[in-house]
């Protein structure tokens, strides 16, 4: 199931419609979870968004309210069998990044963290950064689902390292891209990879890329805590969707 987490169905047209044409595109159920902060609440929203869905052509889709707090997401995500989550993101929630990010550290499934200025996506491109950790070959399946499911042209940025380690991973990466007969390309960004993913991000903003596949971090270090780790920043100024892949090697597929 593509889950969508909602705040605020007046600001979520785009998300809304994004995740519903994805959810058709990769073949999988379509749904929305909320949370609201009592029992007495869930069939008043659950009737709001139904309502909502009718009037706006949508159909087959499944509502998910929960009177409990979002700190419970990850296990609402397993609950519900979810394959992958995009969340509604404002502006007046920037000060709850940080607390958001450790709710979705126990993840097992590609989030985004979608603005709510963000309009609808569009997947004919999407850039995958590969730089030198051995997780970075976990974006892989997901940037394959987008090309087999979505048509999508994937662009591998290489990191521009002294070592090979990066370039091993991407030779892998387009091993399994043409096992598909997918459309990819590669390119040797300038930086190398602690400063690859502003790059990409950079990037794509500017060649209008759908969407950017990272990899969170794998460790908090003291500067994360105080600061907010790598994806903090690039989610905070991204001017494109960024999927992020926890770095576990048990992650759920979308094309399975």
């Amino acid at each position: 199931m593509l889950l969508i987490l909602l705040q605020n169905i007046s600001t979520a047209s785009s998300l809304l419609k994004s995740g519903y044409r994805l959810a058709r595109n990769l073949k999988k159920e379509f749904g929305v979870l909320a949370f609201v902060e009592s029992a007495e609440e869930v069939n008043a929203k659950k009737e709001n968004l139904a309502k909502y869905f009718s009037e706006n052509e949508f159909d087959d889709f499944r509502i998910f309210i929960r009177p409990n707090s979002v700190k419970h997401l990850a296990e609402e995500c397993e609950a519900v069998e979810a394959s992958f989550l995009m969340m509604q993101w404002g502006n007046s929630q920037h000060k709850q990044l940080k607390n958001y990010l450790n709710y979705c550290r126990d993840l097992r499934i590609p989030y985004v963290f979608f603005r709510e200025e963000f309009p609808e996506i569009n997947f004919e491109k999407v850039m995958v950064p590969v730089g030198f950790l051995v997780e970075e070959y976990e974006k892989a399946q997901f940037a394959s689902a987008f090309g087999r499911f979505c048509g999508s042209e994937i662009t591998i940025l290489l990191a521009n390292d002294y070592g090979t380690k990066a370039a091993v991973t991407a030779e892998k990466m387009k091993e399994l891209f043409g096992k598909f007969n997918l459309n990819f390309n590669q390119e040797k960004a300038q930086s190398d990879s602690f400063k690859l993913d502003k790059e990409a991000v950079k990037a794509a903003r500017e060649n209008d890329y759908g969407i950017v596949i990272i990899s969170a971090s794998r460790d908090y270090g003291l500067d994360d805590l105080l600061f907010g780790p790598k994806e903090y920043h690039l989610i905070r100024r991204s001017d494109v969707p960024l999927l992020l892949v926890n770095p576990r090697g048990d992650l759920y597929t979308l094309c399975d």
